[in-house]
């Protein structure tokens, strides 16, 4: 693939729309890249709720936001025809060597297929869905490239082989996730350390029981470690409520913006968090961070770049109070 870049920087495009946490796991495959390809220009097609995080990532050149959720809701407008034209427009500014789809959904297809390539350049993407996964087989029909991977390969890896594969190097180093914090000082943000507990999740069986939070959170107060409580909805924020009325030391913040989201994960002196994007966030800074496996499986997204990470549970075998425990003891050690 070298040989694409003669006396120029070797452009790269890489679709990964959403969600939360498989775009952040989509991130170590652009260390990869400028580890081996220093020079390399890397954009990024994104959903635009994601755009503020991605860049964040040190190794974006470009986002390039792209509103699938929002257009859908109005196509025969003339104000949604218009951002249309201007997303392909901005797709084929550049000529690229390479345009991953990491994703492997016929949109993102769609979304590669626009892009426009240079002589010599490749469309890289998938060749298989793993085991529970969305995709969509003929995304397919949009690669020059398909790259088979296991059944059960991690959420990380899978974008590191493809960018492998396709760029001609070995994958040979822990994942990184080149995030950089966000430069902001809200005023929930406490100056001193704190927990986190992110507790909330769209699907109940996900979820962890109160009571077990609460455990959790009368061991934090013994130790004199405040915790944050963060929601996304208002059926969360009834459940932080209720779990900060039995624990003196813990606080339901204001509903966040991403980029604070992103903040109140990055800066936890302890995270414990279901299997859910803003733990996987904490995780990707190398927070010490307590994953909890309820009803998911633990091989697809667990942190396993880091020893501050401890993965706890797996699908249908959740961690008990006493698991949970241990690992924050280690973790504030």
């Amino acid at each position: 693939m070298r040989n694409c870049r003669s006396d120029r920087r070797m452009k790269v495009l890489i679709v990964r729309v959403s969600s939360l946490g498989d775009v952040v796991h989509n991130m170590p495959m652009l260390a990869d890249i400028k580890r081996h390809y220093p020079e390399a220009q890397i954009d990024w097609v994104v959903e635009e709720a994601y755009a503020d995080l991605i860049r964040l990532n040190r190794h974006v050149n470009k986002v390039i936001p792209y509103a699938e959720r929002r257009w859908r809701k109005s196509l025969l407008s003339s104000a949604t025809r218009a951002e249309i034209r201007a997303f392909r427009a901005e797709l084929k500014r550049e000529a690229y060597d390479v345009v991953f789809d990491t994703q492997g959904l016929l949109k993102t297809g769609i979304v590669m297929g626009m892009a426009r390539i240079a002589p010599g350049g490749k469309k890289a993407g998938l060749a298989n869905g793993t085991e529970g996964s969305g995709y969509e087989g003929m995304s397919r029909l949009f690669h020059t490239m398909s790259v088979p991977v296991d059944s059960r390969t991690h959420a990380v890896l899978r974008g590191r082989l493809v960018a492998a594969a396709a760029l001609g190097y070995s994958i040979d180093t822990p994942a990184d996730f080149a995030l950089t914090p966000p430069d902001l000082q809200p005023d929930w943000l406490p100056a001193e350390p704190y927990a986190v507990f992110f507790h909330g999740t769209a699907r109940d069986a996900k979820k962890w029981p109160q009571a077990n939070w609460t455990v959790i959170g009368q061991f934090l107060t013994e130790r004199g470690l405040p915790i944050l409580l963060a929601w996304g909805s208002d059926k969360e924020k009834r459940e932080a409520e209720q779990l900060a009325a039995s624990l003196p030391n813990a606080r339901v913040l204001p509903r966040l913006p991403m980029l604070e989201a992103v903040l109140l994960a990055g800066k936890a002196a302890l995270a414990v968090g279901v299997d859910t994007g803003l733990t996987h966030i904490a995780a990707a800074y190398n927070r010490p961070t307590v994953e909890l496996y309820i009803d998911s499986p633990r091989w697809k997204t667990e942190g396993n770049w880091s020893p501050n990470i401890v993965n706890l549970g797996d699908g249908g075998h959740p961690p008990s109070v006493e698991d949970v425990r241990s690992a924050v003891r280690v973790l504030l050690n």
